[in-house]
């Protein structure tokens, strides 16, 4: 019989009364209680960061029977201690306010253990719950923070918000460095690690396991665990598909595999693997939850060419970066999951890129549909058309419905941005028409701004602002060279000089040849 898929459900509790599977996480939680004491964790939305939360609720509880056949079962010594649960995912602060929010949370913590707090503010009401739980029990508190930093997040877009919840959060979570004697364990999750001038210079006792070797797969999926826990349901994939397992793990691996925080361990997207399980179709499901309009109007606005946010190399100090204030881009897109760690370099800087299809396609979607100010329709509509012209290298055909997207583009954004912002569209197209193409290639004698292959054709391409001409670009190839390393290759080879003419707003005639 199958059991159930845990589809959206982050209570632990929940899901092993209801049958669902659980991947069991608890040998990597039973070292997490026996190594250390306290502990910050950042990972993207919707991967298992409250389940894990609500699993260490569980084991501190004592709720022995919840474990039966899991690692941890007969590893410690099961004993009922005082949990404080602080969680921000029910958005409650937005409707109430931020103060009042906290205020209700640690009333129902202290309703739960028949206490009442008698201190005014916030912060003496924490101090005071962890101190009344502890003389109460005869046991040290555990403090469980799940999603600690979503009243800053949501208000990205509202700096001044923001930076008022993030001082009332500083001064709140400031409570728990001076309890010390008083806890037994502290966990706080995330989607970001704020800088250490911030809420971190309260709290420079937590260990940030975020890029641990030891804990990089704490949440998401291996291949081995899908393997382990999904067999059954593999099969019917295979079966719903028309494709072998061989096949099915290679379609998974491309569309949902890719996270990583240690460049050691790769994990699979938790929520996209339970829908694509249960719809028996790969399709986008964790990008479209949380679909990224800030990320884009941010990019958009700022003039990022999006050639430049894929192998981005950053040195391990970028990661205890983030500044809301400053806002570094690729480090939010890193900390939202839109970008992993993909390798390191010579030098061990880390490189950075999409995870998977899903995340690539999805976001190079919502780029153009920025870029372009198209809505998705219409978007889709050109990009069929595009995707026909380059399979029978019909460039005229191409050149025209380029021209198209660039037409919806308004007037003032269309004149003040510069040649980066044109070239960032034709990358998005060709990206997601699923066509090869490398951006700004080195040769000995200078930068290709783009080679595009297809199976049949090899195009050289070179982008010039007007006044420069299409034959300038044309030109440029040709004395440079950027063509010759491509004479040995069997597909049919053309150089390709493109110029963006902003006063017409479109590409001017460009000019074709073949070699």
């Amino acid at each position: 019989m199958l059991k159930n898929l845990p589809i959206g459900i982050q209570d632990f509790k929940e899901l092993r009364e209801r049958g669902c599977i659980y991947v069991d996480k608890t040998e990597i939680l039973f070292k997490l209680i026996a190594d250390g004491k306290y502990y910050f964790i950042s990972r993207p939305r919707r991967f298992g960061k409250s389940l894990t939360i609500s699993t260490l609720a569980e084991i501190f509880e004592g709720s022995k029977e919840l474990f039966e056949g899991l690692f941890i079962y007969d590893k410690i010594e099961w004993k009922k201690r005082p949990v404080v649960r602080v969680d921000f995912t029910s958005d409650s602060f937005k409707k109430i306010g931020l103060e009042k929010a906290i205020n209700e949370m640690l009333d129902k913590n202290a309703k739960k253990y028949d206490l009442n707090l008698s201190k005014e503010s916030n912060r003496g009401r924490f101090a005071e719950l962890i101190e009344k739980l502890h003389e109460k029990s005869g046991e040290k508190v555990a403090v469980l923070i799940d999603e600690y930093d979503k009243p800053i997040i949501d208000y990205i877009e509202n700096i001044e918000k923001a930076v008022e919840n993030r001082e009332i959060l500083r001064d709140f979570y400031g409570v728990i460095k001076p309890m010390d004697p008083h806890l037994e364990f502290v966990m706080m999750t995330g989607v970001s690690k704020f800088s250490k001038v911030s809420i971190f210079s309260e709290l420079n006792n937590l260990n940030d396991i975020t890029t641990s070797r030891h804990y990089s797969d704490i949440v998401g999926m291996t291949k081995e665990e899908i393997d382990k826990n999904f067999k059954d349901y593999k099969e019917i994939a295979s079966k719903a598909l028309s494709v072998s397992i061989k096949e099915l793990d290679k379609s998974m691996k491309f569309w949902y595999d890719g996270y990583s925080w240690d460049n050691a361990k790769w994990v699979y997207n938790p929520f996209s693997m339970l829908k694509f399980f249960h719809e028996q179709v790969f399709d986008n499901y964790w990008f479209a939850t949380g679909t990224p309009t800030f990320l884009v109007n941010f990019i958009r606005n700022k003039g990022i060419n999006a050639i430049n946010l894929e192998n981005t190399e950053v040195d391990s100090i970028f990661f205890d970066k983030f500044d809301i204030e400053n806002l570094d881009i690729i480090s939010l897109m890193f900390q939202a999951g839109y970008l992993t760690i993909k390798d390191r370099n010579e030098y061990g800087e880390f490189i950075l890129g999409y995870p998977n299809e899903e995340v690539r396609l999805s976001m190079n979607r919502s780029l153009l549909e920025g870029y372009t100010f198209e809505v998705d329709s219409n978007v889709k509509t050109t990009l069929n058309s595009l995707r026909e012209s380059l399979k029978i290298n019909d460039i005229q055909t191409f050149h025209r419905n380029i021209n198209t997207l660039f037409a919806s583009i308004p007037n003032q954004i269309f004149i003040n941005k510069q040649e980066a912002y044109y070239q960032s569209i034709i990358y998005l197209v060709l990206k997601i028409l699923g066509v090869h193409i490398d951006c700004e290639v080195s040769t000995n004698r200078g930068r290709i701004d783009g080679v595009i292959k297809t199976d049949k054709y090899i195009y050289i391409m070179e982008f010039k602002m007007a006044p420069a001409t299409p034959q300038d670009a044309l030109n440029q190839i040709k004395e440079k060279g950027y063509h010759e390393s491509y004479k040995t290759d069997n597909r049919e080879k053309y150089i390709i000089g493109i110029s963006f003419d902003p006063e017409k707003r479109q590409l001017s005639e460009l000019e074709i040849e073949k070699f």
